[in-house]
């Protein structure tokens, strides 16, 4: 664990085609290489979806801040993910008696979605909103006695502009790191957002 002041974050990435990424390629490159950021590709490290439990659950108790970053797959998060929170976040360890190794610490998440944000309205076809298909998540983060922030959300990545769009995004989600990292958000009032990019930029219109 880090100092009051600083907090140290933890980026869990699983993306199974990468090669075939549109803007998670871009996203991730300016967040390998900040202080206090480890950047944990799970895809690359496992890629038999062996999972090393131990080396995960050390990871976790080291780190303040736990963001999953991945594509937003069938309304949730690609396979390896799931297999992760099955194997790692055991009873005793994380939930249960005796299980507050995480209790504390702060989860969120940072997703890409193929279609525009009005899709995930009530009006939209997906007929729900990003944050009720990431309550898994956040269910899991109260069991586990951690507090869930709001997801840092990409909309419409099949027609965003690489070169102006995704650089703005790339440089909001890097600020959105200082600013955990530093612990200069306000939580109280980050709570009344939807996503986390509208405490910086303000919901979209």
């Amino acid at each position: 664990m880090s100092d009051y002041n600083t907090k140290k974050i933890l980026i869990l990435f699983a993306h199974p085609a990468m090669q075939k990424s549109r803007v998670n390629k871009h996203l991730i490159e300016p967040l390998t290489n900040i202080d206090g950021v480890t950047f944990h590709d799970l895809y690359d490290s496992y890629p038999d979806m062996y999972i090393d439990i131990e080396r995960e659950k050390k990871l976790l108790v080291e780190y303040d801040i736990i963001i999953f970053h991945h594509p937003f797959y069938w309304y949730s998060s690609p396979a390896i993910i799931k297999e992760w929170q099955d194997l790692v976040l055991e009873f005793g360890f994380a939930y249960g008696p005796g299980g507050t190794a995480l209790k504390g610490k702060k989860l969120m998440n940072v997703i890409s979605t193929g279609a525009g944000r009005h899709a995930y309205t009530r009006e939209g076809h997906n007929k729900y909103s990003i944050r009720e298909f990431l309550r898994p998540f956040e269910q899991t983060a109260n069991l586990c006695h951690m507090q869930y922030l709001p997801p840092f959300v990409l909309h419409d990545a099949m027609n965003i502009n690489v070169n102006l769009d995704l650089h703005f995004f790339t440089e909001l989600l890097r600020n959105m790191l200082t600013q955990l990292m530093n612990n200069k958000i306000d939580f109280k009032e980050l709570a009344s957002f939807e996503y986390m990019n509208d405490y910086f930029m303000g919901p979209e219109s």
